[in-house]
């Protein structure tokens, strides 16, 4: 069977190196059920917008070293650009605490759910 997608993921870390290595990674890893494009990263939040606006993804996944409260607003900002992107946010401190393999595993774990498939 053929993977899902292509989907357009936009990143949100203020690492955008780390973000591209990790990402890297996943849609590596991935690639016989998922295709997926890492196809930007804003570093800051007020870079959201404009990534959004410019890059018009399907996903958006915000790294673990934003509060809550930061990753509901890059959501809440780029859900105004795309009300029906996809978005997830990982658990914050996750990277500093467990790791990038952490990292890889949590969205390689979740992607499925993240994505409406079974």
């Amino acid at each position: 069977m053929a993977p899902s997608g292509p989907y357009r993921l936009v990143t949100v870390n203020t690492a955008p190196e780390r973000a591209k290595k990790l990402i890297g990674r996943v849609v590596e890893d991935v690639k016989e059920t998922y295709t997926l494009h890492h196809v930007a990263n804003a570093s800051t939040i007020e870079q959201v917008r404009n990534t959004v606006e410019e890059n018009r993804p399907d996903l958006l996944f915000t790294a673990s070293m934003w509060t809550p409260e930061e990753a509901a607003q890059i959501v809440a900002i780029a859900k105004e650009v795309i009300p029906t992107l996809r978005t997830y946010s990982l658990p914050q401190g996750l990277q500093v605490e467990k790791g990038p393999d952490a990292v890889v595993d949590y969205i390689e774990e979740h992607l499925g759910e993240i994505l409406g498939a079974n």
